[in-house]
């Protein structure tokens, strides 16, 4: 099995209320992104990682890094990272996700493989009502049924490319990875993903992250 990790780092975190982007925002000692980074750097089978984020970030990597250019949005950041990589299999991983498990990703590797598109995902808690642009409850929604998506998410190289030319041919622009295979009528596999496996947003949440 070889690998390739799509690390998207290119969001300028405009909730965070820094001039930084909060990926590189100090975080137990070190650049948020690099709790990441390092584990998918661990790996034990062949891998390759493209980190996606402007140039003036580069240096906070290892030498030898892949790198790719920021898009304007999220799939074009995707896109220009998948064209950087190698590999039949793709990971694409939030960078402000720093807290994402070996255990994890091989649980996804393990239950995604056979379908060839996945993502990590965990049940909502929470009671979750859909309402008019007034504000009105138009109803409530079974929550059984609905989970909070995660990353990383895996597709195959070929479920992958062929979203992203369906999903620019028909000018839309999805926020999420494994969309794309759903956009085709490919089948996506959701995996039960740690529920610590947060994304970093506000400043609130980077100061819980200093306290897991």
């Amino acid at each position: 099995m070889k690998l390739s990790v799509i690390l998207l780092a290119g969001g300028k975190g405009t909730r965070m209320g820094t001039t930084i982007p909060k990926v590189f925002l100090p975080l137990q000692g070190k650049p948020l992104i690099a709790h990441s980074f390092e584990l998918f750097k661990a790996l034990p089978y062949p891998h390759e990682i493209v980190v996606v984020c402007p140039e003036a970030y580069h240096h906070l990597f290892p030498k030898g890094t892949l790198f790719a250019t920021p898009g304007k949005e999220r799939q074009d950041s995707v896109k220009n990272g998948f064209e950087k990589t190698s590999f039949d299999l793709i990971l694409v991983h939030d960078g402000a996700r720093p807290f994402i498990t070996r255990e994890a990703i091989d649980t996804l590797l393990r239950e995604g493989l056979p379908v060839g598109a996945a993502a990590l995902a965990t049940p909502m808690n929470y009671t979750i009502k859909e309402v008019t642009p007034e504000g009105f409850v138009q109803k409530t929604l079974n929550r059984t049924h609905l989970y909070s998506i995660q990353t990383p998410q895996l597709l195959r190289r070929e479920i992958l490319q062929k979203g992203l030319e369906t999903a620019y041919a028909q000018n839309l622009h999805l926020t999420d990875d494994v969309s794309l295979a759903e956009l085709i009528g490919h089948p996506v596999k959701i995996v039960h993903g740690p529920t610590r496996n947060i994304k970093i947003t506000t400043p609130e949440d980077l100061q819980l992250a200093a306290l897991l």
